[in-house]
Parts: C-alpha cells; sequence; structure tokens
C-alpha cells in the first residue's frame, strides 16, 4: 500500500479541478495546469479533494499510484501557492541584474551572460547577489533555476559561485607549502 498515494489531495479556497477520463485540470488563482495520468490508476474527484486509487496491485499501478498523487498535490500547490527557488551569488565582482526579460550575470568571465526568462517563469533579483525564480510548474522552476546555477557552479576551495539559499558547499583545504 502507497503510503502517500493513500491520502486524498485537499482543493485549498479558489482552486477547482475537473477530471476529463485520465486528465486532471486544476484552475486557481495563479493559473491552470493539466496532468495525465496513466491507464494503471483512476482519478476521482469528491467533497473538494482528489484523491487516485490504482487499477489492480501490479507493480506498475502501485508505482503509479503515489507518483500521480504527489503530481496533482504539485498542481495544486502550484495554482494556489506558486513555486520559488532563491539562489545566492557569492564571490567578488559577481553581480546579477534583470533588464527587461533578460537576466544579466557578471560571473568573473570575460563577457557578460545573458540568461533569458522562459515563457511560465519570473526571474527578479531584488540585490546584487540574490537572484528568485518564481512560477506555477515546479518541474520548470527547477530546471531554470538549475540552468542559472550551471553558469557558475560553487567551487570547494572559496566557495565562490551560484548557489542555492542554505546550500552547504563542503569546503576543501588548499595547497599547502
Amino acid at each position: 500500500m502507497s503510503r502517500i498515494g493513500k491520502r486524498p489531495v485537499e482543493l485549498p479556497k479558489g482552486v477547482t479541478a475537473e477530471i476529463k477520463g485520465q486528465t486532471i485540470e486544476v484552475k486557481g488563482p495563479k493559473g491552470t495546469r493539466s496532468f495525465t495520468a496513466t491507464d494503471d490508476v483512476d482519478l476521482v474527484l469528491e467533497e473538494g479533494a482528489v484523491s487516485v486509487k490504482p487499477r489492480g496491485l501490479s507493480k506498475r499501478a502501485r508505482q503509479q499510484w503515489g507518483m500521480t498523487r504527489s503530481m496533482v498535490a504539485n498542481l495544486t500547490q502550484g495554482v494556489s501557492e506558486g513555486f520559488k527557488k532563491e539562489l545566492e551569488i557569492q564571490g567578488v565582482g559577481y553581480r546579477a541584474q534583470m533588464q527587461g526579460k533578460t537576466l544579466k550575470l557578471s560571473l568573473g568571465y570575460s563577457h557578460e551572460v545573458n540568461f533569458e526568462t522562459p515563457e511560465g517563469v519570473t526571474i527578479t533579483a531584488p540585490k546584487q547577489t540574490e537572484v528568485i525564480v518564481e512560477g506555477i510548474d515546479q518541474q520548470l522552476v527547477g530546471q531554470v533555476a538549475a540552468n542559472i546555477r550551471e553558469w557558475r557552479q560553487p567551487e570547494p576551495y572559496k566557495g565562490k559561485g551560484i548557489r542555492y539559499k542554505g546550500e552547504f558547499i563542503l569546503r576543501k583545504e588548499g595547497k599547502k607549502k
């Protein structure tokens, strides 16, 4: 039995769900998202909550049960609250600023890095050393944050680079004489 799959997904105030076959569409104050489940599970809408039930006891049905429930929970959280990833920039001369829909990063290269904001995501730079990525699609928000971080990953000797807020970088000792 899936411990995650057993729990129904409660729909917060202002969020509605509509099930058509294997597709669930969730509408909320931040937008609309949909997800198509596999044929191994059933989606049931009852009393302001969405339940996921497996069709049979095969291994694949049990796997899809918990995964589908997590996807539906992420849809409801995305359209009601949204998702957010915060990045910190550390290093002398390293900074970020927004110019229109372009994030300009100075990361110690001979040129500035221009990162275009993809559709469905909002990028803000409240400080020169802070970047916030927000949106209603958890996968897209995480991927955009990872793409920004990829430009200059934190190095273990001085800790310079772009890191997630609260991320711990294991530091190494430098060369000794």
